[in-house]
């Protein structure tokens, strides 16, 4: 061998163990933290998923396409493999559409502010209600012996299946395309619409040449949320689809619960992810390759927003005030049908269904309660370290360990719980039935919303701060509690609120995780529809309202608080770190 021959590199094993080795002498914490995340990932979300794929594809130890094939040779799971997608792309193009006409009534007329705010308000609730709260009104209002078909004088009309389905999964879901749509129309810069005005052209040409482009990402954003939530729904074709139009969750659920086929609602599962997947990856490709910069650093007079054509605004109106007048009546459909005795039989006012809610019902609102607080609190804690590594921190990995803590988000509910339940119903690790295993289902789906919250308030941060508390002698602990958490709060409440109110309506994941020690609100809800006790669903439902709203009007306030404080705390961090 020649002499002038040298080993530059060591080996793959030596380099990584000295990479540890740094990362544990330099920066401990990290260290402790990224164990402590990975660890929660692989037992809370890979093993739930490989345990899936293995109940899928492997039979008698060896990788088989068998349980995939049996299932797709039924005609009718193929059936709601296309009814799942149909249903889908229905309901994301109808709720974006809605979405954005509220969207345009709230950023772009010159309605008075009470109305434009009582408008916010009616959209907010399809949010804080359980997610099948609109099938249990359009039920009594549209179904057999309807409310508004009497009103109307007009006969039985074909409302299950597909039609009643799409009609209440879209008033449902339209408010998270109003929340994106809202966002992009506010954060425009004005200026571009005097622009095209100074220029000549008419305010249809500004709107189809300035508005709708500039739009267009926060469109393609809404349409993709909203077909992974109607991919994902569970509740609502179980109640109003029947038989007649089957989707993929409540064949995996009836799978798993009336034939007991853990493999055969396993092969749906994975049906069901793919395009959830595919739309989720897309979506994230999506997002990062647009631009949303219409705003410059430049200083200057910000003018107001031009106004709609005014025979689009006319029309805006129209819709607008029609869908929140029909939501309304929806839900005083469900406070009236609390307060009537036997729906469409006998309407005497009673309080008998509350005064049962609070008494054979009040362990499911207490373990609702409990589950909900545990869940927002640890799953808050944990989208604040994790927001924090992922944009703070440089190591290897980062990208990879923020694509794994969103990837409960981006499954299905019905997937998530058959995966836990064949995760954990055996041992090493027995959690079917215990507290244990709901929180870890609500923390791990639900908390992504906090750690984007986390990532996106801390990129308005200047790294200054901490890198002075640093350079002072602080600790990376320390500089983390005193100066970063206090100047994210915003971000962190933002992130609860969401979490908590999923936590109290959820039913796609968690119907496969309670027990007779467990109970939920949204399932006691479940079950008293399904057995057509419509009457104590509505006082259930009222209830489960009721609580979410006083829930969430604390976070909100809150959050303002803690807005209006924000800039005090900055100010103050900066003089006592000296940056």
């Amino acid at each position: 061998m020649p002499s002038n021959i040298t080993i530059e590199q060591p080996p793959a094993m030596n380099s990584s163990k000295a990479q540890r080795a740094s990362l544990i002498r330099k920066d401990p914490a990290l260290f402790s933290a990224l164990i402590a995340i990975w660890l929660s990932l692989a037992i809370f979300i890979f093993l739930p998923l490989v345990r899936l794929l293995a109940a899928t594809f492997i039979v008698n130890g060896t990788l088989s396409f068998a349980n995939l094939s049996k299932i797709l040779s039924k005609a009718y799971n193929v059936r709601a493999f296309y009814n799942s997608l149909i249903l889908a792309m229905a309901v994301s193009a109808a709720g974006t559409l809605i979405g954005y006409l509220f969207a345009l009534a709230i950023t772009r007329t010159n309605w008075p502010k009470p109305l434009k705010w009582l408008l916010s308000a009616i959209t907010i609730l399809p949010l804080i209600s359980p997610p099948f709260t609109s099938s249990i009104s359009l039920t009594l209002a549209l179904g057999p012996n309807g409310m508004l078909l009497k009103a109307l004088g007009l006969g039985q009309l074909n409302f299950y299946g597909f039609w009643g389905t799409w009609i209440s999964e879209t008033l449902t879901y339209f408010p998270v395309a109003f929340m994106v749509l809202t966002a992009i129309l506010t954060t425009m810069d004005a200026n571009l619409d005097d622009a095209a005005l100074s220029l000549g052209a008419s305010r249809w040409r500004m709107f189809g040449t300035v508005t709708v482009p500039l739009s267009m990402p926060g469109i393609a954003n809404a349409i993709l949320l909203l077909f992974g939530s109607s991919l994902a729904d569970f509740a609502t074709p179980l109640i109003l689809g029947g038989h007649t139009f089957p989707v993929l969750p409540t064949q995996a659920y009836l799978q798993i619960t009336g034939l007991y086929d853990l493999k055969g609602g396993s092969g749906l599962s994975f049906l069901l992810l793919v395009p959830a997947l595919l739309v989720y990856l897309f979506q994230r490709s999506l997002v990062g390759k647009r631009s949303y910069v219409t705003i410059t650093g430049k200083t200057g007079a910000r003018s107001q927003f031009s106004h709609l054509p005014h025979a689009l605004e006319i029309a805006v109106g129209a819709v607008s005030i029609f869908i929140s007048a029909f939501i309304l009546y929806l839900y005083f459909i469900i406070l009236w049908g609390s307060f009537v005795k036997i729906w469409s039989v006998n309407n005497t006012f009673t309080l008998d269904h509350f005064i049962y809610v609070f008494s054979h019902g009040r362990k499911a609102i207490t373990d609702t309660l409990k589950i909900a607080v545990v869940s927002t609190v640890v799953g808050s804690l944990l989208a604040v370290v994790i927001g924090y590594v992922i944009q703070r921190k440089k190591f290897a990995g980062r990208r990879v360990l923020e694509f794994s803590s969103m990837l409960n988000y981006a499954l299905p509910g019905t997937v998530v719980g058959i995966a836990y339940i064949l995760a954990f119903n055996e041992k090493p690790i027995l959690l079917t039935g215990t507290m244990t295993i709901l929180v870890a289902a609500y923390v791990f789906r639900y908390y992504a919303t906090g750690i984007r919250s986390v990532i996106a308030s801390l990129q308005q941060v200047d790294p200054a701060l901490e890198e002075a508390s640093l350079s002072l002698g602080a600790s990376s602990t320390r500089t983390f509690f005193n100066v970063t958490v206090p100047l994210i709060i915003p971000a962190v409440l933002a992130g609860m609120r969401y979490l908590f109110i999923h936590c109290m309506t959820a039913i796609s994941a968690t119907i496969f995780l309670v027990s007779v020690r467990w109970t939920l609100l949204t399932t006691r809800i479940l079950e008293s529809m399904t057995e057509l006790q419509f009457s104590q669903a509505s006082a259930f439902s009222i209830v489960l309202i009721v609580l979410v709203f006083i829930a969430d009007a604390l976070m909100l306030w809150l959050m303002r608080l803690s807005t209006r404080k924000f800039g005090t705390t900055q100010e103050t961090l900066y003089d006592n770190t000296g940056a």
